[in-house]
């Protein structure tokens, strides 16, 4: 590997890989990619939590979790090519959206896949695929039967059942309809180069455009998104500038944000409430719909640091923002102590 190149261990099925690699190519940063199989697994065989990508820095280093990645190579590389608008205020937005994708976008992308028989079985044996490419059919169907399993015996732990099935479903319908009616108008949420928060749906919708149902909900009602994905999984040749923090924003960012306010707020405070009660699982209503999952801790840091950087954005920053989110519903949620 060339002195200065990043390698992404990742694996096609991962949203999160997806975004890493998008997010690499569009900043120019030399890299190469590594699907992970039975073969290089043992590199990341140390690493805790083995959740990918990971990301081996040029020193040799591998890192994990998405977020604090974008935000170390952004220290590493002020090329220019930034993903964080330049404004406070928009770069708020971008991450509060970002954080929305990574945290509630993932239901969508888990229910889809783990959810309906047809994208079990595709989608397990795809997976097995990678990770057991040319070891012989009978190994891939065993893996895959294995994989599936453990998959699908997670999904009350994570929200993805039955029950939670209409808000899940109705989310993600909410997010299609935006993007597509954004895209066909602008590149992108905040102006006519790429944000964090574009290329974390990115990572999200890139697995709904590929497993069968969801896939064929995006082509009937959402096709634009889908070419969309397309063209950001690498926009190295993207030049553009980032939205004048005067001009309103978009319905899309607009709508977005409505539904962190009604949806994505309301599952953080519930969670975290429950973690305080030291209740292993949480409820919450949204848009008249129930919802029910297992209490996660990763999921409070995420609220602590949306918190945390509301409350660092200067007066004037913080005065623009605000009547936005509180039309939204969100200022209550970053406000409450």
């Amino acid at each position: 590997m060339s002195e200065g190149t990043y390698r992404i261990l990742g694996g096609l099925g991962s949203p999160y890989s997806m975004k890493m690699r998008a997010i690499l190519r569009y900043r120019r940063l030399p890299h190469v990619w590594v699907q992970l199989n039975d073969r290089n697994a043992y590199e990341i065989a140390n690493v805790k939590p083995a959740v990918i990508p990971i990301i081996q820095f040029p020193d040799g280093v591998l890192r994990n979790d998405s977020t604090p990645l974008i935000f170390e190579l952004e220290r590493r590389h002020p090329n220019g090519r930034s993903i964080v608008p330049d404004d406070e205020g928009q770069a708020f937005l971008a991450f509060l959206l970002e954080d929305m994708a990574d945290e509630w976008g993932t239901k969508m992308m888990f229910h889809y896949r783990w959810f309906r028989e047809r994208d079990q079985k595709q989608m397990s044996e795809w997976l097995a695929f990678d990770r057991l490419a040319g070891r012989g059919r009978a190994a891939i169907d065993a893996h895959a039967a294995q994989f599936g399993a453990r998959q699908i015996g997670r999904m009350a732990l994570v929200g993805c059942t039955a029950a939670n099935q209409a808000l899940i479903e109705e989310t993600a319908h909410r997010v299609l309809a935006l993007l597509d009616a954004h895209v066909t108008e602008e590149p992108y949420l905040f102006g006519t180069r790429p944000s964090l928060a574009d290329f974390s749906w990115m990572g999200q919708l890139s697995q709904l455009a590929v497993d069968p149902t969801p896939a064929d909900l995006m082509r009937e009602t959402a096709p634009f998104v889908m070419r969309w994905l397309a063209q950001l999984d690498d926009a190295s040749g993207v030049e553009g500038a980032w939205r004048d923090p005067a001009v309103p924003l978009s319905p899309a960012v607009t709508g977005l944000l409505q539904m962190a306010g009604e949806v994505y707020f309301p599952f953080l405070i519930a969670n975290e409430d429950a973690l305080k009660k030291g209740a292993e699982t949480f409820s919450f209503s949204a848009l008249g719909m129930s919802y029910t999952q297992g209490t996660f801790k990763y999921q409070a840091k995420c609220l602590g640091e949306l918190r945390a950087r509301f409350r660092a954005l200067s007066d004037e920053a913080r005065q623009r923002l605000t009547p936005i989110l509180r039309d939204t519903g969100c200022l209550d949620f970053l406000t409450r102590d």
